[in-house]
């Protein structure tokens, strides 16, 4: 017969090994250096250890029947708590979070709170960690990656993160700021409202990088560390701001950047520029030397909503642009208008070469009439853009843009072929009368830029055109005091027997003297001179006498003349005169399709 007197020692000893144990372990909780609590399902601490008293100043059974949630303070978001829960309800295996605790005598640390369920138990463990020095030690490398060495200023990082966090909050009223943000800036009430406005000052030194090369980099770092100073200073100082001051940072180089959170509006950045330029005004001592330094700046001032960081910084940069085109040592004031422009100048300037190429240029001709008879002895080719987003645009729309990114040169080349073409065609329509000559425009970049003799050369072999029958019109400050290659391109042309004319003639340089020395063959008077002609009761003589010097000089040179904008009767009359030979102006036409031009042909001479 089986007998089992074995089995009830064997559960007393196992009975016994699970109560020393469980002695061991509640030993060990209590003596830990981690402080712990036992938590109920409930959230209740039912039990806590020394050092979790000691955390908070008490006894640990003070600390039983409490709530755990209160003590970490695990209800102050949605997020922590919905964790928290479902670690308590057995549906999370655990949860952890960073809190900011307050000691008993009133130091504060920061602590790892974790919450994990206790295996064969239904109750959870609560334990905090002091990760204190963890986190002043990140503190302090954050503060190295956020901050530029030569200044000591927040750096282009932290700049954008802080501008960034500053256009959440505009985006999201009554939304939590980052941790990041709120540790640089105290949103506490100090006298002043959330406005929701942002507004910069884009700061750029003039002329730091002739400090740097003659001085050398450890002065240029000196001076970048005062400058720092007095930008600090400013911003502090700043009447309208919340306690602390402005975030001033510094971009890199010679760029520093002023953060102005919840501007009260435009007067206010624009006081801050101003008190910045009166601050750097003052000259520098700098461990022996006395260096004066000024300031372009860029100002820039919105609401936060419907912008972004990006944009906010674009429009600075283009401002800052424009103070230092302006002149430098100013602040300028972002201008939608002015910017619009601008933006338009780039669609311009990248559709420039492909309009070209698309055939969105045409020409129009303008008569030039001969103040002695009324006829037309010639056209001049003007330029048209049918853009197909602006419409029909004017050259004074876009032949600065193409000078600029030299798109002028094929530009030219195709006005030049184009404009040839066309003469040679009225010439083979009407081979009876006398031939027009067409008068083409010519940009300065075009003779540095291409071999403008070739093209000329090329064109009038292609077309059939007469060398003379094709005027080139540079402007005066274009081509007085050319030398070297433009001024042998000139008489290149001249031998070659195209005529060369100065157009609007008194308004550059004037150098009477050079023009003896140039192979022109036409001056064009600048407009000013004959819109002096208009008010015929009340003529200045001056002008009438001025106009009369000219042509008796271009014409004991051998040159003749042409006046421009000539729009009365009474203006043609005393041009002509004074000896003036050619006409030019909406008295006679504006200018016109190729067809109108050949109606003129071989017709009853214009009024002259």
């Amino acid at each position: 017969m089986e007998t089992r007197t074995a089995e009830p020692a064997l559960t007393e000893r196992d009975a016994g090994r699970r109560e020393a144990e469980l002695r061991d372990y509640r030993a060990a909780f209590r003596v830990a250096r981690l402080a712990m609590a036992l938590v109920d399902r409930d959230g209740v601490v039912v039990a806590a250890n020394d050092s979790l008293g000691a955390l908070f100043g008490t006894a640990p059974g003070a600390l039983r029947e409490q709530a755990a949630a209160d003590l970490v303070d695990l209800a102050s978001d949605g997020r922590t708590w919905h964790a928290y829960r479902e670690v308590l309800r057995g549906r999370r295996s655990r949860f952890r979070c960073t809190r900011r605790l307050k000691q008993p005598d009133g130091r504060s640390l920061w602590a790892e709170v974790t919450v994990a369920p206790v295996p064969g138990d239904r109750r959870v463990l609560l334990s905090i960690a002091d990760i204190s020095d963890r986190r002043e030690l990140q503190a302090r490398l954050r503060h190295l990656q956020m901050h530029d060495p030569v200044t000591r200023l927040p750096n282009r990082a932290l700049f954008f993160e802080r501008l960034s966090a500053a256009l959440d909050a505009d985006r999201q009223e009554g939304g939590t700021r980052t941790e990041s943000y709120a540790s640089h800036r105290s949103y506490e009430s100090h006298g002043y409202g959330r406005t929701g406005r942002i507004g910069l000052c884009y700061i750029d030194l003039d002329g730091f990088k002739a400090v740097n090369d003659t001085l050398g980099h450890r002065v240029g770092d000196r001076l970048l560390a005062a400058v720092a100073a007095r930008l600090t200073e400013c911003a502090d100082s700043d009447g309208y701001t919340r306690s602390g001051g402005h975030l001033v940072a510094r971009l890199g180089g010679d760029e520093f950047v002023i953060l102005v959170e919840d501007s009260t509006g435009t007067e206010q950045v624009a006081d801050l520029a101003r008190a910045v330029l009166d601050a750097l005004q003052e000259p520098f001592d700098l461990a022996g030397q006395r260096l004066s330094v000024s300031a372009s700046i860029g100002v820039v001032e919105r609401s936060g909503q419907g912008t972004t960081a990006t944009a906010l910084m674009q429009a600075a940069d283009t401002t800052l642009y424009w103070a230092k085109a302006d002149g430098k040592a100013r602040w300028t004031l972002f201008d939608p208008e002015r910017n619009a422009h601008r933006m338009t100048r780039q669609s311009l300037s990248s559709t420039l070469r492909p309009a070209v190429e698309g055939g969105e240029f045409a020409l129009e001709y303008q008569p030039l009439v001969d103040l002695s008879d009324g006829a037309v002895r010639g056209v001049e080719a003007l330029v048209r853009w049918h853009h197909p987003q602006f419409g029909p645009l004017a050259p004074n729309r876009f032949i600065g843009i193409a000078e600029e990114d030299g798109s002028i040169v094929e530009l030219g080349r195709w006005i030049l072929r184009t404009a040839c073409h066309q003469a040679r065609q009225w010439q083979k329509d009407h081979p009876r009368e006398r031939p027009l000559f067409v008068s083409v425009n010519v940009a300065v970049r075009q003779v540095w830029d291409s071999d403008l003799v070739a093209d000329v050369a090329g064109i009038l072999a292609e077309t059939g055109l007469a060398p003379h029958l094709l005027q080139l019109e540079l402007t005066e400050s274009a081509v007085m005091g050319s030398a070297g290659r433009p001024l042998q391109a000139l008489q290149a042309l001249s031998d070659m027997g195209v005529r060369i004319a100065i157009d609007d003639f008194g308004t550059g340089y004037s150098n009477l003297a050079y023009l003896s020395r140039l192979p022109v063959s036409v001056l064009k008077l600048d407009g000013s001179f004959v819109r002096g002609f208009q008010d015929e009761e009340h003529a200045n003589p001056a002008d009438e006498l001025i106009v009369e010097a000219l042509v008796q000089l271009a014409h004991r040179l051998g040159l003749t003349v042409t006046a421009e904008c000539v729009e009365t009767a009474g203006q043609a009359s005393r041009l002509r005169r004074i000896g003036c030979d050619t006409g030019q102006g909406w008295l006679y036409s504006r200018a016109v399709a190729p067809d109108r031009i050949a109606e003129l042909i071989g017709t009853e001479p214009l009024p002259a």
